[in-house]
């Protein structure tokens, strides 16, 4: 009897699974990575020597930059307007007005922006207040901020 014979293939690695693979852990690492967020508005915070307070969670932050322009939860308002800063505190706290808001102004910021936004949250309805500082034996921009009992109250 005689059988056919057999070729010998040469062995070989498919690289195809494994580029896919590859692939597949690239576009992994670039969709769940995050990135630094560039429309924040870099602020100088005044000194104080007030103890740190323990972060409220869910509370609205109101930054004013040395410019005067502001900003509400890292979002940059249109413009400096008191009814626009108003009605973005509104949108932000999903109209409870008890939610407490974190004024974070920058230590050149002018008396009359920081002035205007105080005006803006009292106005809006929000009560409960803290202002922003940072120690004066440290050079970094850690926020405390005093607080009484949830924050000063505005009348």
């Amino acid at each position: 009897m005689k059988f056919p014979r057999r070729t010998l293939e040469e062995p070989a690695i498919n690289l195809t699974p494994l580029i896919d693979v590859v692939f597949l852990l690239l576009i992994f690492f670039m969709v769940t990575t995050t990135f630094t967020r560039e429309t924040r508005i870099a602020v100088d915070l005044p000194e104080a020597n007030a103890e740190q307070a323990e972060p409220i969670p869910n509370q609205i932050e109101v930054l004013v930059s040395q410019s005067g322009r502001y900003s509400v939860n890292d979002r940059v308002l249109a413009d400096g307007d008191m009814m626009t800063l108003g009605r973005a505190l509104i949108d932000a706290a999903a109209g409870d007005r008890s939610t407490p808001v974190l004024l974070i102004a920058d230590a050149e910021a002018t008396h009359q922006s920081v002035v205007t936004a105080m005006d803006a949250i009292g106005q809006s309805g929000f009560s409960r207040l803290s202002i922003a500082t940072r120690r004066a034996e440290d050079g970094d921009n850690d926020a405390t901020a005093p607080d009484n009992d949830g924050g000063e109250e505005l009348p």
